[in-house]
């Protein structure tokens, strides 16, 4: 039996505890500090299957050697369009609480939001672009490996929110691997912060900006997000992003 026949969660069972989210406070961190915190999303078991299917070469399109590319060091491999049902529901779940604090960020900066109601449809709008690869990864990090501050924009359609959910449990299964971002600042030195992410729940985060009140009205503020060294262990992440890459 393959890996992706194992994961067989009842339908709509994660679209339930992505709905029962207090949406409102997650709302409210990301409007703060450009990423928030969920409850917990997976079972411990529901984390090891995803994990799983790393080593199933039929669910990905490509494996990138982090070190290779000077990203850092680790791995990460991008599915393939055929998502394994978790990780569409996931997605899926997710997007229309994005949507609004997405609209709610386009509307303090005075840019169009151009995302439909649907992922479906945002995703065809991506395709028609030109953008047309999935861009949904698995992460594996091992001793030594880290992650550098980057962004996660992979052509003109951008999706300004994304969601990283640990698939390992920090202090038992890895130490290290705390998740970083860091905002410039207007005319001062960038601020850093970082977030230990428990097993099982995720961190919704800006893709590439955020809204920065000032006297002047509203800035955006520019972020980057990576992943501090792993000093042990191994730590997995599943990384769900809203657009396609070109």
């Amino acid at each position: 039996m393959t890996a992706r026949t194992t994961l067989l969660s009842p339908a709509g069972t994660l679209t339930q505890h992505v709905d029962a989210q207090d949406w409102q406070a997650l709302t409210d961190e990301a409007d703060e500090h450009g990423s928030a915190l969920t409850g917990q999303l997976l079972t411990a078991e529901q984390c090891r299957e995803i994990a799983g299917l790393y080593d199933d070469d039929q669910n990905f399109r490509s494996t990138i050697d982090m070190a290779r590319y000077r990203f850092g060091s680790g791995q990460y491999r991008y599915f393939t369009h055929d998502l394994p049902g978790p990780v569409r529901e996931l997605r899926e779940a997710f997007y229309p609480h994005l949507l609004r604090i997405a609209r709610g960020w386009m509307a303090k900066l005075g840019r169009p939001a151009p995302w439909p109601e649907t992922l479906e449809e945002w995703i065809a709008m991506c395709h028609e672009a030109g953008q047309d690869r999935s861009a949904q990864i698995l992460l594996r990090y091992g001793p030594g490996d880290w992650n550098a501050l980057h962004r996660d924009v992979f052509g003109e359609m951008v999706f300004p929110l994304q969601v990283v959910i640990g698939l390992d449990a920090p202090g038992v299964d890895f130490t290290g691997g705390e998740f970083l971002m860091t905002e410039q600042r207007p005319r001062a030195q960038s601020r850093g912060s970082s977030v230990t992410l428990p097993q099982g729940h995720g961190l919704v985060f800006t893709t590439r900006d955020r809204p920065v009140a000032s006297k002047r009205g509203w800035s955006a503020g520019p972020m980057r997000h990576g992943v501090s060294t792993v000093r042990s262990g191994r730590r997995r992440t599943l990384g769900l992003v809203f657009h396609d890459a070109a």
